[in-house]
């Protein structure tokens, strides 16, 4: 059996990090899946899913760490004029910090649960916000 749900949120900063743990564990829930995985994936390319503990001190780290391997006033190719899109591309280091930090994660479901470590928390990553965004849960299992 499989279950595909998709939510939306509405960052409110540029890079932003967004506990999404609670609003996974109701849709695993709500999948009526026993045993299984959730596949938890952002729908953009500028934004990302990671893993980690819940503690404002990492997530300043976060922010910092990536801010440091792309920085916003950084010597860009993407940070030109495109045809394609008709305007100014100015968010490559939203591009390069998706790509640091993945698109997607993974949890076993067990007994109808999230199966994860008390300091396992799933954060979305806003890096070219704010905006509204959305994400997939897809719960696979009996």
């Amino acid at each position: 059996m499989t279950s595909v749900q998709t939510f939306t949120i509405q960052t409110t900063e540029y890079n932003q990090f967004i506990l999404i743990t609670e609003k996974v564990e109701e849709l695993v829930r709500k999948s009526g899946i026993k045993n299984g995985v959730v596949f938890v994936i952002t729908n953009h390319t500028t934004t990302g899913i990671t893993v980690n503990e819940a503690l404002e001190c990492l997530e300043d780290d976060f922010k910092n760490f990536l801010a440091r391997l792309a920085p916003d006033d950084g010597d860009y190719n993407h940070a030109r004029f495109l045809m394609s899109y008709g305007a100014m591309a100015n968010n490559a280091p939203g591009h390069l910090k998706s790509l640091l930090c993945g698109n997607h994660c993974i949890f076993n479901v067990i007994e109808g649960e999230l199966k994860r470590r008390f300091a396992q928390e799933i954060y979305f990553c806003e890096f070219d916000g704010p905006q509204e965004r959305g994400i997939t849960v897809t719960v696979m299992g009996d």
